[in-house]
């Protein structure tokens, strides 16, 4: 046993599941910063240059799904541990 389980008392199976819910509000927290910033350069860039607002428009929806894919395995891997 490690010495935090051990300084805690607390069982294998509650530091997996304290783990798993800490991961997933750390991915779901990033995951929200990292969309909010593309938004927040995609408007910036639009603002600068409005006749490329449908190219960047099309790349910021290209970017936020794949940061809202990775979030979303990230947290059904979370899940799987907290579950089984």
């Amino acid at each position: 046993m490690t010495t935090l389980m051990v300084l805690f008392q607390i069982s294998a199976e509650a530091s997996a599941k304290f783990g798993a819910s800490f991961g997933s509000a750390i991915v779901a927290l990033a995951a929200a910063i990292g969309i909010s910033r593309i938004g927040a350069a995609a408007l910036e860039a639009i603002a600068r240059q409005p006749e490329a607002a449908g190219d960047i428009r099309s790349n910021m929806v290209v970017s936020a799904a794949l940061i809202e894919g990775v979030a979303f395995f990230a947290i059904i891997v979370c899940a799987l541990v907290l579950f089984l």
